[in-house]
């Protein structure tokens, strides 16, 4: 009988904290429930970024990465034919939580620079209706790639998500971000692009 009592405590012991590192895991990954991540240290508003195992290569004046990405049909497609007018390269998936954030205000962007300025959205996660469906329904109308393989994220050196790329016509990235509201990414395009 005192067998079976310390295999019961053990086995409570081990489900405890099991569910608790689970329970961690799921909160750390989430949106946190927070409309933004502003918060106030010492009467100064900053912003809260989510600490990341991931740290991106810095990419600034390196030349565009020519790779072959994905169509949603899973047909191959050459990154070296976005080449020859300003780029505005998102790399994403509805995984990462900023990365959902931001998309509504990519598409809102999109409209009003599409003309002068090339939107493409690069997946990190395979094609599949549902990512595309993820996109189109916050808006997006730019083309959208899958970097099926991580071809693409691998030569940027890209570990940390989300990531917009902004490329000269010339294929020189001029700059390289993380997330992006809507009046960042408009004063970034006028800054760098246009």
């Amino acid at each position: 009988m005192r067998v079976r009592k310390r295999l019961l405590v053990g086995s409570l012991l081990v489900s405890a904290v099991a569910s608790a590192a689970i329970g961690w895991a799921i909160a750390a990954s989430g949106d946190g429930g927070r409309a933004d991540d502003t918060v106030v240290i010492d009467g100064s508003d900053v912003t809260f970024q989510q600490p990341s195992l991931g740290t991106n290569a810095a990419i600034e004046g390196d030349a565009f990465p020519t790779v072959e990405v994905q169509t949603l049909q899973g047909d191959a497609f050459a990154t070296a034919e976005l080449l020859g007018q300003p780029l505005v390269i998102n790399i994403w998936g509805s995984t990462c939580g900023p990365c959902k954030a931001e998309l509504a205000d990519f598409a809102a962007v999109h409209i009003e620079y599409g003309e002068q300025v090339r939107f493409v959205g690069i997946d990190f996660l395979p094609p599949s209706d549902r990512e595309e469906e993820f996109a189109r329904d916050r808006g997006v109308q730019y083309e959208l790639y899958y970097d099926t393989n991580g071809e693409f994220i691998t030569t940027a050196g890209i570990s940390a998500f989300p990531v917009t790329l902004f490329v000269a016509d010339d294929g020189t990235i001029l700059r390289q971000t993380g997330q992006l509201d809507a009046d960042r990414l408009r004063s970034l395009i006028e800054s760098d692009l246009l």
